[in-house]
């Protein structure tokens, strides 16, 4: 049992990658360099933890760009 939970973990991990990937390719950005991306995520994590308007203002683009309200 503990191998399918495993297995189960592994799908949802596995799951989870493959739509963060499709955010890349949708914001455009699918022929970046990984050091770009990263670079660009560490600091957006900076920014997302000293100022808190700036979630709401990505939160708000990232709505509309994907035409409706989900997160």
């Amino acid at each position: 049992m503990a191998r399918t939970i495993s297995s189960d973990a592994r799908k949802k991990d596995t799951r989870e990658k493959i739509e963060l990937g499709g955010l890349v390719v949708k914001a455009g950005l699918r022929f970046e360099k990984r050091a770009l991306l990263l670079g660009a995520l560490i600091e957006l994590q900076q920014r997302l933890a000293n100022d808190a308007n700036e979630r709401d203002r990505l939160i708000a683009i990232g709505s509309e760009a994907f035409g409706n309200d989900r997160e």
